[in-house]
């Protein structure tokens, strides 16, 4: 019996030996097939799962993911590997606060191993909650410094909890001996204003080594656009913009149509008959301790501005930009598509109860919320949403930022952007987005009245006060000094704002658009044939 036992221990470390060594080789098959083995020969050791795990989800099979790390973490609840792959699966499935109670379970254990404290803060950072990972990349970069994808990491997080300085030293000290990493010399142009060429010149000097296709230059070409345009060399900088752009718009496999049509669609579903129906929003919203506050607008119109402002008031707290708005309203819309959003799910979802939109978004946010009355949701994106917002809770504020649009429109191209404003890339594509936005914003005047509450970026910027005490009357809450030094601030921000607002309010982007006023000539004039004044 206990000759059989050892053979059966030594088959599992065998097996658990052949499968390691394939997880550093990145041998999937292998390790699949290992994981199989181990699980046939020992199915209630946890090794086997959780090699299965790490198969499952190097092949983007979150779900089998899940139950393999699962079920690896019952059979050893001492397992923090298993814990923590598990926190990041249910991340990836945007199951973020059971991530957050894993990771808070299991966080004290990972003092002596640096690869699961650089994942773990991953999540953390993944999951809305970078002053949670801030520490645990500290402590990761202490154990193993050498490790440039730990310090990288930390850079990234130092940012986002305006540890500016600290990130600039990293990435100096990255690029020092990785002088081609261009995302490095994107992040590090972004920390500050460039006073002279130095950057600059580096940068260009490795686009010229680099002899490298457009499409894999667009960081680079970004970052040295951006330090030309503080060295007020206009003309090239825009040069570099256009550059980055193209190489997007050349790979990005984008129909600005689909785009148009969604738009049109929320339009034609989500009017003020539909908005004012009775859906049972206004039991659902009794029923929350926190209410709601949506700021939207399109992406660099002032949106973190706001949300600082308002954050900074001892009611309100914010939760940054999260997806979770749009994820309960496509799962339960039931369209299956590869699209984050489209049409057909708008028409869908607006046919289903109300109260599940309402209870599955506050179930989403739930664990990002602390006792302050007043929650803010601060992604540009969600202006698309607006009819289902005030369906959905008759008390939530909801507030649109907006800008002078070729101020507004110039922002956004020369900025590197995700999924969701692919628009950007292009100035035809800007010009045409930016007019069936105001069509929308036009849309949402009409059917929300005054719940909708409007903000002007440029008449912020030049009197925040008399401004701020506006916006606060609007949202029923007293005038706090506070607001106004919202700089001093020191909670995270992970947004493309996340270094300026460190800086006290200022008007310097106000009219940036007029340097490179032959450039945009085209989207100047598109606009204006649109009816839409930009002088």
């Amino acid at each position: 019996m206990r000759a059989t036992a050892q053979l059966m221990d030594e088959r599992v470390a065998a097996l658990s030996t052949q499968a390691r060594g394939a997880v550093q080789a990145r041998d999937w098959a292998t390790v699949e097939r290992s994981a199989e083995a181990l699980v046939a020969v020992a199915p209630g050791h946890p090794e086997g799962h959780f090699l299965a795990g790490l198969a499952h989800k190097a092949a983007t099979r979150p779900l089998k993911a899940i139950a393999a790390f699962e079920l690896a973490l019952e059979l050893d609840p001492t397992r923090y590997d298993a814990a923590v792959e598990l926190a990041g699966q249910y991340s990836f499935a945007r199951r973020n606060g059971e991530s957050a109670a894993l990771l808070d379970r299991y966080v004290g254990q990972l003092v002596n191993s640096p690869r699961y404290l650089d994942m773990a803060a991953t999540t953390y950072t993944e999951i809305g909650l970078p002053e949670r990972a801030w520490p645990l990349y500290c402590k990761a970069v202490e154990l193993q410094p050498e490790i440039d994808l730990f310090q990288g990491n930390k850079a990234a997080c130092a940012v986002y909890v305006g540890e500016l300085e600290e990130a600039k030293s990293i990435y100096q000290r990255l690029l020092a001996s990785r002088p081609a990493h261009q995302r490095n010399h994107y992040y590090l142009a972004r920390l500050g204003r460039a006073v002279d060429d130095g950057h600059l010149r580096q940068m260009q000097q490795q686009l010229e080594r680099g002899n490298l296709p457009p499409e894999q230059n667009v960081f680079l070409y970004y970052a040295i656009g951006k330090e030309l345009e503080d060295l007020e060399r206009w003309d090239e900088a825009f040069d570099y913009y256009r550059a980055a752009g193209d190489a997007v718009m050349r790979v990005a496999q984008y129909d600005i149509q689909a785009d148009l049509a969604l738009i049109d669609r929320i339009i034609g579903t989500c009017d003020a008959g539909w908005v004012g129906t009775e859906g049972g929003s206004a039991e659902t919203a009794g029923r929350a301790p926190h209410t709601p506050v949506f700021i939207v607008g399109l992406p660099r119109t002032g949106t973190t501005l706001t949300e600082r402002i308002l954050c900074s008031h001892s009611r309100v707290e914010s939760l940054g930009e999260t997806q979770f708005l749009q994820m309960v309203i496509r799962r339960e819309s039931g369209v299956h598509s590869v699209e984050p959003m489209t049409p057909e799910m708008i028409s869908a979802a607006a046919g289903k109860d109300i109260r599940r939109i309402a209870d599955g978004y506050l179930e989403a946010v739930a664990y990002r919320l602390g006792d302050r009355p007043l929650f803010i949701d601060k992604l540009p994106y969600n202006f698309l949403f607006l009819g289902f917002i005030a369906k959905a809770w008759p008390d939530a504020r909801i507030i649109h930022v907006s800008r002078h649009p070729m101020d507004s429109c110039f922002a956004m191209y020369k900025q590197v952007f995700t999924w969701a404003y692919k628009f950007s890339y292009s100035l035809d594509h800007l010009a045409r987005y930016y007019v069936a936005y105001r069509r929308l914003l036009d849309h949402w005047r009409a059917t929300l009245g005054e719940r909708l509450v409007e903000v002007e970026y440029e008449r912020l910027v030049s009197d925040p006060e008399a401004e701020t005490r506006r916006l606060l009357a609007a949202l029923g809450l007293d005038f706090e000094e506070a607001c106004l030094h919202f700089e001093r601030n020191r909670s995270a921000s992970t947004t493309a704002s996340s270094v300026q607002v460190r800086e006290k309010i200022h008007d310097r982007s106000v009219g940036r658009w007029r340097h490179f006023r032959t450039q945009l000539e085209p989207l100047r004039h598109a606009l204006e044939q649109a009816g839409i004044a930009v002088d």
